[in-house]
């Protein structure tokens, strides 16, 4: 059973969330001005700094969810392809509020989805070929729930900015101090040092502001996902089934995925890994128990 796109409202609206992506946000935009900073310090012309800062914010607005969806192969499908998935995508969103989202899928037997895309005319939610294999009809619904809801919040876009600006920030920083010419030995050595430190602390700021919205975001796209579809422990099936068979996939084959594992529903990262101690998500074990708390919540059980 389904609820209304207001009850939906009611009961998923999450003021925590919100106050999470302001900090995460705010945090973003201190962590780039230190970036413009350390870049004018270490002696790039101030001019070259700001043209670099505009054309990336553009390169981010207008590529990222192209390179997200390149860099996992996943192919987006044609009007008439999969017709069954398609509309249940088309009726979920309806429910959810989300007017357009286009169907992606991933040819690989990793079973796993996620959703990408800056605004909600131009969403994309991908599924994979062993998603498609392993999982009932209502499990799926339950899935595809799960990622529209990350679109309805809006948290896949602070995601995506995050993400994105850690990685090119280290790239860029490193590419103009080694390639800075002039000046003594002395000069050039304490500009590498300067491009170590930045990066290690870019990295580890930029990690910590994903991890204080990753986790919590998880818990939020599970409520309103069961609470949209009226069934939370067919999403807590899916989950427990993704991850038991994620757990078996040899570490090599998960590593095709690995770079949007803060993306999926389920992590697709060998728990040898060192991402791994980082986790972008929460324990399976804790969804689960918070789904079924919801499910007896539906059921008016106290």
């Amino acid at each position: 059973m389904v609820y209304s796109m207001r009850r939906v409202e009611r009961w998923a609206r999450d003021p925590g969330l919100t106050v999470r992506m302001m900090i995460v946000l705010a945090g973003l935009a201190l962590l780039y001005l230190f970036f413009l900073s350390a870049l004018i310090w270490s002696g790039v012309d101030t001019a070259t700094v700001l043209v670099i800062a505009v054309l990336l914010a553009l390169f981010q607005f207008v590529f990222s969810d192209r390179l997200a969806l390149a860099s996992v192969g996943a192919r987006i499908l044609r009007p008439g392809e999969m017709p069954r998935l398609q509309e249940m995508v088309e009726r979920v969103a309806a429910l959810a509020g989300v007017p357009r989202v286009r169907v992606g899928i991933i040819e690989i037997p990793v079973p796993n989805a996620f959703a990408i895309g800056k605004r909600l005319t131009s969403s994309t939610v991908v599924v994979t070929r062993g998603l498609l294999e392993l999982l009932n009809e209502e499990e799926l619904e339950a899935v595809i729930a799960h990622e529209i809801a990350h679109l309805r919040n809006r948290d896949v876009l602070v995601m995506t900015i995050a993400g994105f600006f850690v990685v090119v920030a280290q790239l860029v920083f490193r590419f103009f101090l080694w390639g800075a010419g002039g000046g003594s030995d002395r000069r050039r050595g304490n500009a590498i040092a300067l491009a170590f430190v930045v990066s290690l602390l870019v990295w580890i700021i930029g990690q910590l502001l994903l991890l204080a919205l990753s986790r919590y975001r998880e818990f939020v796209a599970d409520r309103m996902a069961g609470i949209v579809t009226g069934r939370p422990l067919a999403l807590a099936s899916a989950l427990w089934k993704i991850d038991g068979r994620v757990k078996r996939i040899p570490r090599r084959d998960l590593r095709e995925v690995e770079e949007l594992a803060a993306f999926f529903i389920i992590p697709p990262i060998s728990r040898e890994s060192l991402a791994s101690l980082l986790s972008t998500h929460p324990p399976v074990e804790e969804r689960v128990r918070r789904l079924e708390q919801l499910q007896r919540q539906l059921e008016g059980v106290r």
